[in-house]
């Protein structure tokens, strides 16, 4: 790592039109030029960023799951790019760069492997995760040396909001903060759609507009009141979602299909004429 009095600088902007070199200054200097010269890349921020990493790490997984080399380096390219960006915008801010970061992960790959790297010896895949979580737990004491102090739900794995939220609900009712029973969780879920409705009812654009914010919050309560009841089901919330959209694509294909037999495009049609297609379409499945 760099020493503390030392300035972090962003990577110098490529000139003149780049090469593909395969080199990661290159790289790093490609991105540079875009945050100079590129309107889109210049109003992100680390936060605008955040949808768009976990979009490209569900892609990638979608290009593994389908193995066409093509995609799987088009997409680990998509993930690397926001690796990149990121640091980029860290470096603008003089906090790290992108050696730190790679600095970072070396040093903690070497400290997570003693038995590779060290004289440690372990015989199998048990006895590697035991110590893996020793260390995990010595680095957390150092992270509470810090001033970083972990909190009961810190546990709660990564992934989409959706996941984030049925694990924090299924910690937080390891601790007891639960409803005895689905009803309380259904009369929550109520609550929350009466108090989204409240924020919208009878507002012009406009006021929805201005008010943004607050409507926002009121409909992540209302999200996340579902996935509670989802819960209480014993149903995986992202699994459900997933599974409605896919049937949603599907229908929707199905519409498709129908209007282009009949020598149409989507944009040839209306609602009403898409609505009855869509009811065909649920007549279908339940034929199939």
């Amino acid at each position: 790592m760099k020493p503390l009095e030392q300035t972090t600088l962003p990577a110098t902007p490529v000139q003149g039109t780049p090469e593909a070199t395969g080199q990661i200054d290159d790289l790093l200097a490609l991105i540079a030029r875009l945050r100079a010269d590129c309107p889109w890349d210049k109003k992100q921020t680390n936060r605008s960023l955040i949808p768009y990493a976990i979009e490209e790490a569900y892609e990638l997984g979608e290009a593994v799951q389908a193995d066409d080399d093509e995609d799987i380096k088009g997409e680990l390219g998509d993930v690397l790019l926001q690796v990149v960006f990121h640091c980029q915008l860290y470096a603008e801010q003089g906090r790290f760069d992108m050696s730190d970061v790679i600095t970072t992960l070396q040093q903690k790959l070497i400290r997570r492997h003693p038995h590779v790297f060290e004289a440690e010896t372990l015989t199998d895949d048990a006895a590697v995760k035991a110590r893996w979580d020793e260390i995990k737990a010595e680095e957390q004491q150092a992270r509470e040396a810090r001033g970083k102090p972990k909190r009961r739900l810190d546990n709660t794995k990564a992934g989409s909001a959706l996941m984030q939220a049925q694990d924090v609900q299924k910690q937080a009712s390891k601790l007891g903060f639960d409803w005895d029973s689905i009803s309380g969780a259904f009369e929550k879920l109520e609550e929350e759609v009466e108090e989204l409705k409240t924020e919208v009812r009878d507002k012009s654009k406009a006021e929805i507009k201005a008010n943004i914010s607050d409507i926002e919050k009121e409909l992540g309560d209302c999200m996340f009141a579902l996935v509670n009841v989802a819960r209480k089901l014993s149903l995986d919330a992202e699994a459900a979602t997933l599974t409605c959209v896919h049937k949603f694509k599907s229908r929707f294909g199905y519409i498709e299909a129908q209007l282009a037999q009949l020598g149409k495009s989507l944009e040839d049609s209306d609602i009403e004429e898409m609505d009855a297609l869509w009811e065909a379409a649920k007549r279908h499945e339940r034929s199939s």
